[in-house]
């Protein structure tokens, strides 16, 4: 455990809940109704419904009075939508077609047949509410789980301060079962965390000294004594949050499409139905009566309500089922565009790899044990932040190899370091720094063949052995370009790092096609190539090196717990727990979504179609023109739903 009797600067993390206050309990009902307050109109305005047909025959007056109100408070949410789409855009939208048919209806005296379009229409409208506010929910669930204070600790006293003080080098005391304030780094203290908010981990994490906690992460059991390494506004858990605000303003392609259309559609609806209104009594000599009555169907049959509704619920539902996975989308667009892509384009280190080194070969000269050569480099290498001395003081640690530090230390630019202790002279580096000319000349050969860096370490005497290492390639690879094979995708590795490096990662990956050795411009210019011969294309990458790529390519998917700043706000996708399976899933995701939306759209323009036909030749009840167009959106809409699994 920590010892909690420390300096006045430590700050520690969420403290407890308080009692809601009354202003929380109004918002609380106030959130309440924005959420469920479309739903609960359309109950009330269909039992209002029953209780007039019931009463039709004895209380004629009283059951006009009931449907009245049932057109009120069902079709308040759409009169308003309608009449401040026409007076803020200038737009005849779908919702006003429908009450002015409506309308129509009770004007000839079919009020139930009026009252029931209304109470289907608004179902059907709380229903498409469901799904965007599920989408909203699965994708902004974090804002309920950010922690908005920490309790600092002054003179032995505690005092909650808001996260919004805390400062980079700051140590902050999260104990067991409170909220991770910050973004920071364990300086003491070992525990399990739940992460799943962040990576979309199921299994929490266990975290002990020098690893990575993120804001908003669930502290276990044990206590943690973190190291502030950003501000709350530059915190993973921020980064996500202005992702999710994006998300929730894009809308795909298609999508903008049908709203355009639909304008330009609802007034020639309105046409037609004029058109209906007037001639046929002069050219057929149909009724007054009968006429009217076919104008009100066919508005309602003609109605766009399911062609709208065919794209949204499902993208949004698409969505919200990839936020729950840890695969974040910037806007529906790009789910829609996934379903397109050709080539999918990796980029190498820390992207098919894990970005950092580790020590994979000893070969020790002839009366030198691994664990001496080892010893010796990890003490040489104890006072070098290069990645190279970091992987090999790593791996002496793993082995449970004790070292000490050097008296001297000395970088040689370009050759490697050297180092002294116990009056001798150490040196590790080049092997062509350090081997005589043709010395382990087939081992180096080897060793480079399979894409490893190779150094040599040597005293004064002369060499004593070699140590390879490589930046190993991620666990899920192979089984995440397998996956996008499969589909039909093709995967390509764009990458600034020598070519027998990129290779040697390519093989063990599963990736035939390989470009290496590329500047970021030549990287744009190798995606541009791709799209041109193959079709869209997505590229994958962490770095800010990727990003002019990310930037360039159909779709950008940045690894979000490695991604930079720059990669995470280029990209359109992120993984957030950099698992590239994701990649694949992504892919069959959007292509599933972009089926079920053809589907969807297929069907609302058939039973359109079909309606519309029908009434014209023979004419048919507006109950069941109601039944017929209102029931195919609530089938689009529950169709699209089914994303959401």
């Amino acid at each position: 455990m920590i010892d909690t009797n420390m300096k006045a600067s430590v700050r520690i993390g969420s403290g407890p809940k308080q009692k809601l206050s009354n202003n929380d309990h109004h918002h609380q009902r106030s959130d309440f109704l924005k959420t469920h307050g479309e739903a609960i109109a359309a109950g009330l305005s269909g039992l209002l419904i029953l209780l007039a047909w019931l009463s039709e025959g004895n209380l004629e007056t009283f059951s006009v009075i009931l449907y009245l109100t049932a057109y009120v408070i069902g079709g308040f949410a759409k009169a308003r939508e309608g009449i401040v789409s026409l007076v803020s855009e200038k737009k005849l939208d779908v919702n006003l077609l429908m009450l002015l048919a409506a309308a129509g209806a009770a004007a000839i005296g079919y009020w139930a047949e009026g009252a029931l379009l209304i109470f289907i229409f608004a179902l059907s409208g709380a229903l498409e509410e469901y799904s965007e506010g599920r989408s909203r929910r699965d994708l902004s669930a974090l804002l309920s789980l950010k922690p908005e204070t920490a309790r600092i600790l002054v003179n032995g006293e505690e005092r909650e301060i808001s996260i919004d003080e805390l400062s980079v080098g700051d140590s902050v005391l999260v104990k067991p079962g409170e909220q991770i304030p910050a973004d920071g780094t364990v300086i003491r203290g070992a525990s399990e965390v739940n992460q799943a908010t962040i990576t979309g981990e199921s299994v929490p994490v266990e975290k002990n000294k020098g690893m990575e906690v993120f804001t908003g992460t669930m502290n276990g059991t044990g206590s943690l004594l973190i190291r502030v390494d950003r501000r709350a506004e530059e915190s993973t858990f921020a980064k996500i949050l202005r992702l999710v605000r994006e998300a929730e303003e894009q809308t795909p392609p298609s999508q903008g499409q049908i709203d355009r259309l639909e304008g330009i559609y609802v007034k020639a609806v309105l046409v037609v139905t004029g058109l209906l209104l007037l001639l046929p009594p002069v050219l057929l000599g149909w009724s007054w009566g009968d006429t009217v009555y076919r104008a009100m169907v066919f508005m309602v049959v003609a109605s766009p309500c399911a062609v709208v509704a065919s794209i949204m619920p499902a993208v949004l539902s698409a969505m919200s089922n990839g936020a729950r996975k840890g695969l974040l989308f910037k806007g529906g667009a790009y789910v829609q565009t996934l379903s397109e892509v050709k080539v999918v384009a990796f980029d190498k280190t820390g992207t098919l790899t894990r970005g950092e080194l580790a020590v994979t070969d000893l070969i020790p000269l002839e009366g030198i044990d691994e664990g001496r050569l080892l010893q010796e480099a990890a003490t040489l290498e104890s006072l070098s932040e290069h990645p190279l001395a970091r992987a090999i003081v790593v791996e002496a640690g793993r082995r449970g190899i004790t070292f000490r530090q050097p008296e001297r230390f000395e970088s040689q630019t370009g050759r490697g370091v050297e180092a002294e202790w116990d009056g001798q002279l150490r040196r590790l580096g080049k092997p062509a720094w350090l081997l005589p000319e043709g010395m382990w000349s087939d081992q180096l050969k080897r060793l480079e063949a399979e894409g490893k860096t190779v150094v040599c370490l040597a005293d004064e005497a002369g060499p004593m052995g070699l140590i390879a290492l490589k930046d190993t390639i991620r666990p899920e690879a192979k089984a995440a370009v397998e996956q996008l094979k499969k589909l039909g995708v093709t995967p390509v590795m764009l990458t600034g790092d020598r070519q027998q490096t990129a290779e040697a990662i390519a093989r063990q990956a599963g990736i035939e096609q390989v470009r290496a050795e590329l500047l970021p411009e030549e990287k744009v210019k190798a995606l541009r190539e791709l799209e041109k011969a193959c079709g869209p294309t997505v590229m994958v990458g962490d770095g800010v090196n990727d990003a002019p790529a990310l930037a360039v390519a159909t779709v950008g998917i940045a690894m979000g717990a490695a991604g930079s700043d720059v990669a995470l706000e280029t990209a359109r996708v992120v993984l957030m727990n950099d698992d590239l399976n994701k990649v694949a899933e992504a892919i069959a995701l959007g292509k599933r979504t972009w089926k079920i939306v053809q589907q969807n759209l297929i069907f609302a323009f058939g039973v359109i179609a079909l309606l519309i036909i029908t009434n014209f030749i023979q004419g048919i009840p507006l109950p069941l023109g109601v039944v017929g167009h209102e029931g195919s959106t609530l089938l689009v809409i529950l169709n699209g739903l089914r994303l959401l699994r």
